[in-house]
């Protein structure tokens, strides 16, 4: 009988079959701290691939395959947009303070969507606060969850 038709019985059947992870549509626009953040995952994908190989673990290969697809594809895609330099209003990479009405300031960087991280304060740029953010300056009005909120201080 031919081998194509038989299953070890040790397999795990869909190991192989680790979906991808879900690619973005927008244009994948990084800071210099977004670009690092990719090659760090690039080398921690291509070491953990090495490791799992060598362990003969073939779910940690699997995972690994997928994040360096993922990674690999991002890094090719990568926009690196350089660090503002002007303030008088916001771009991609400004960090702006906001005064939301009675409550305390919030501080946020508007960053690539790999390198988010709302509760730290990076929001994706093509998320609703940072599309309504872009463009405004020093005492504009946007809104903020289910209020408003002035735009106190732009910086890098």
């Amino acid at each position: 009988m031919s081998r194509a038709f038989v299953k070890d019985q040790d397999e795990d059947p869909g190991v192989d079959d680790v979906p991808d992870r879900v690619v973005s549509p927008h244009r994948n626009l990084v800071t210099e701290a977004g670009l690092a953040q990719i090659e760090n995952e690039l080398r921690r994908s291509r070491e953990g691939l090495t490791a799992a190989r060598g362990a003969e673990d073939r779910a940690e290969v699997a995972r690994h395959r997928r994040d360096l697809r993922y990674w690999s594809q991002r890094r090719s895609s990568a926009e690196l947009v350089p660090a503002p330099t002007e303030f008088d209003k916001v771009r991609f990479g400004s960090c702006v303070t906001l005064a939301p009405a009675q409550r305390a300031e919030r501080t946020f960087t508007i960053v690539g969507e790999d390198e988010a991280a709302p509760a730290e304060g990076r929001i994706s740029w093509v998320s609703p606060l940072a599309q309504a953010l872009l463009g405004t300056q020093v005492g504009d009005i946007v809104t903020f969850g289910d209020g408003d909120a002035e735009v106190l201080r732009i910086g890098a």
